[in-house]
């Protein structure tokens, strides 16, 4: 499935270097929107309306960008993200614009949908390798996510490989596609102690105790 862009609006920011200290007490945060085909550009936005959109865009899902009081628009992937360790507050994002022509690579997401017949059949449980696959498409083009049915993991011993990942044809995955995504990992089972194994040792003993005494005597 493609991705459609995410919208949001972004207002030109006149405050810079450490003035921007000004916005954040009043919840606006400062963004920088940079690429390769646009001159670099200080914007802001309300704290809350930004965390909404990076939220749902994650790394791979382009955001559609108009500036207020500027025509035309935008598209970029969320960039660099900084937040403070003593809040979690988020202090500045870059937005790095990306040409609707020109194919972008990002990290997609793995999704695990389903339940595994192998796991579920030995109580074992299906392990994530990889959370991420690097994809090279067109920005409009880039998957949101990639799905993977746990239903047909029916073996304890099945895998999943990023070979096996299916993706539209207009993305290529640049992962190496014999890395592993999802195994199953069966459950421990505790030592078993034979009938008898565990007072072999005691017998033994209490015989080697009733020989000292007997030589004693």
């Amino acid at each position: 499935m493609t991705t459609n862009a995410l919208q949001i609006e972004l207002d030109p920011r006149e405050l810079r270097g450490k003035k921007v200290g000004r916005l954040r007490r009043v919840g606006i945060v400062p963004v920088h929107l940079y690429g390769p085909s646009i001159e670099p550009r200080s914007l802001q936005c309300q704290a809350s309306q930004l965390i909404r959109v990076l939220a749902q865009a994650g790394g791979a899902t382009p955001i559609s960008i108009t500036i207020q009081g500027e025509s035309g628009t935008h598209l970029a992937f969320a960039g660099e993200l900084q937040w403070d360790p003593r809040n979690d507050g988020l202090l500045h994002v870059d937005l790095v614009a990306a040409d609707v022509n020109r194919p972008v690579t990002a990290q997609v997401p793995i999704n695990f949908i389903g339940e595994s017949p192998g796991a579920r059949n030995v109580n074992g449980t299906v392990i994530q390798q990889l959370r991420t696959v690097d994809v090279q498409a067109l920005p409009l083009e880039m998957p949101a996510q990639i799905e993977v049915d746990l239903e047909l993991m029916t073996e304890p011993d099945s895998v999943v490989r990023v070979a096996e990942l299916d993706v539209p044809s207009s993305a290529t995955i640049l992962t190496d596609g014999e890395e592993m995504v999802a195994r199953i990992e069966l459950p421990r089972v505790a030592e078993e102690v034979f009938p008898g194994q565990g007072n072999a040792e005691a017998d033994a003993e209490s015989e080697g105790g009733d020989t000292e005494e007997a030589a004693g005597e």
